[in-house]
């Protein structure tokens, strides 16, 4: 690497972000970048581990070891140390089609299996993948390139999400015709409207758009495959179809009072926001608003996170979030050892930004919620909760146990169930008769994205259930690789 010793002279700096006070009063990004001197420095601290994990993408104990799209990390370090930022984008983009997404809201699993971190804090990855692409965008670096030449093939791509808009990039390269179907009224699915504006800027994924456009992809918005447009129509008119529809049917909860006014799944919340947001900076009020609410946010996950920031930029007048797991511990265990994804307490935005208003980090742990009550108008005004332990039962598996004593009510005006998803909505599959799996995934075999249906792929969520972004992109431009094979006998995709 170009600095051996670097990782023994320099600590790791990660860039100061806009204070919570400041930032809960718009929905512009709040992270920033380090200097081109600090982030030269950054990328010395990549050591020459000989083996780099960070680049491995493999599943360990169910979760991301290492980068899934296998970007060449240690190169672009090396290149960024040496000051040659354009060759820095040139080797990003060989792996990743839209490092400025991951770079904003992956988790960096690849940071969680860099070798320096065994001892030390790891590589600042995330960052500097972020800040090599954005100065490509600034510098003019990353400009539109239509293929040379065209198949004659046709694919039709369901769904603009992160596995979508890869899968699209990919095929086209290859010279095929595509076209993408959305059925909102924007492209860029989960990260046009599931991802609040302060986590990832809306005019990014705007700016691939474009770019994707004038390389010529075809996008069709308003689109619903399987209600507006039927899959058999599409099979006829295409040569293959990439099912990238995402799993977007929320988990529910059932309990007694569900039908309350007032609670929403968090993709309702989330959806809304960012679209008024967009089309009138929330002047038309087409959006479900935490203001002045006492908030209550079931999940502790991401999108719960992200309920959190929204409703906190709402100024909502109490904030809550409920996990029924316990508290992760503040070091890996030893049940969790390196390069295992870090099983650790984090404090994300919406935590810190809650904590910075109301004093307190807002999550509950061991906590589970009995019951809804509302008032005289069928509105909620409170949940009834006990806290739980988790032990045992004769199978051996860990079921939560309700304890005695721990009830309590909590007054609610607005409660967001942010609670996971259980796969892909029906029509569509149903439709194309593919097989699913037991989890009501489609049914495709990963490496190949075949489904059950001659001609019709599967990649993201729609095939491997709710994941993070990367995983979605590794999966959208893997799919690529095998439609091309299937029109073309053979590929040259990577």
């Amino acid at each position: 690497m170009g600095k051996p010793t670097g990782f023994m002279e320099f600590q790791r700096q990660l860039p100061a972000d806009r204070s919570p006070l400041e930032r809960i009063d718009d929905w512009h990004e709040f992270h920033d970048h380090l200097s081109v001197d600090t982030l030269r420095e950054q990328g010395g601290r990549c050591m020459d581990c000989g083996i780099p994990f960070c680049h491995t993408g493999t599943l360990i104990s169910g979760m991301a070891s290492g980068c899934p799209l296998n970007n060449l990390i240690p190169e672009w370090n090396d290149l960024v140390y040496r000051g040659l930022w354009q060759e820095a984008l040139e080797r990003l983009h060989k792996t990743n089609n839209f490092p400025e997404f991951t770079g904003r809201v992956c988790p960096a699993p690849c940071e969680g299996s860099c070798v320096l971190g065994i001892t030390n804090p790891p590589v600042t990855i995330k960052n500097i993948e972020c800040s090599i692409v954005d100065r490509g965008f600034a510098e003019g670096w990353v400009m539109a390139e239509p293929p040379e030449k065209r198949s004659g093939k046709k694919v039709a791509v369901i769904g603009s999400g992160p596995a979508g808009l890869a899968c699209a990039a990919q095929l086209n390269r290859a010279g095929h015709w595509v076209t993408v179907y959305e059925r909102a009224d924007r492209i860029g699915g989960l990260l046009m409207y599931g991802i609040p504006n302060m986590k990832l800027d809306k005019s990014l994924v705007q700016r691939r758009v474009d770019q994707l456009a004038e390389e010529g992809v075809r996008f069709v918005t308003n689109t619903a495959v399987g209600t507006d447009v039927s899959a058999s129509r599409l099979r006829e008119e295409f040569d293959a179809l990439v099912l990238c529809c995402g799993a977007t049917k929320p988990r529910n909860f059932p309990i007694e009072g569900r039908d309350l006014e007032g609670i929403h799944f968090a993709m309702e919340f989330l959806h809304a926001n960012t679209k008024s947001l967009l089309d009138s900076e929330h002047a038309d009020g087409a959006y479900i608003s935490a203001t002045d609410k006492h908030v209550i946010v079931i999940g502790g996950g991401d999108t719960g996170t992200d309920c959190v920031g929204t409703s906190m930029r709402h100024k909502c007048k109490s904030l809550t979030q409920f996990e029924i797991l316990p508290r992760p511990p503040d070091e890996r265990q030893t049940d969790n050892p390196w390069p295992e994804w870090p099983r650790i307490f984090r404090v994300d935005y919406g935590q810190e930004e809650a904590q910075a208003r109301f004093g307190a980090d807002p999550r509950v742990f061991l906590i589970q919620t009995e019951k809804f009550v509302g008032n005289e108008n069928g509105r909620v005004k409170e949940l009834h909760t006990v806290e739980v332990e988790w032990t045992k039962n004769e199978n051996g598996a860990f079921i939560p146990k309700n304890i005695p004593g721990t009830e309590k009510v909590w007054p609610a005006d607005l409660v967001l169930l942010a609670m996971g998803f259980l796969g892909p909505e029906d029509p569509i599959l149903e439709e194309l008769g593919v097989e699913r799996d037991g989890r009501s995934n489609v049914s495709a075999e990963y490496g190949t994205y075949a489904t059950s249906v001659e001609g019709v792929f599967a990649a993201g969520d729609a095939r491997r259930g709710q994941s993070l972004v990367v995983w979605a992109l590794h999966e959208g431009r893997s799919a690529a690789r095998e439609c091309d094979r299937y029109l073309m006998g053979r590929t040259d995709l990577p």
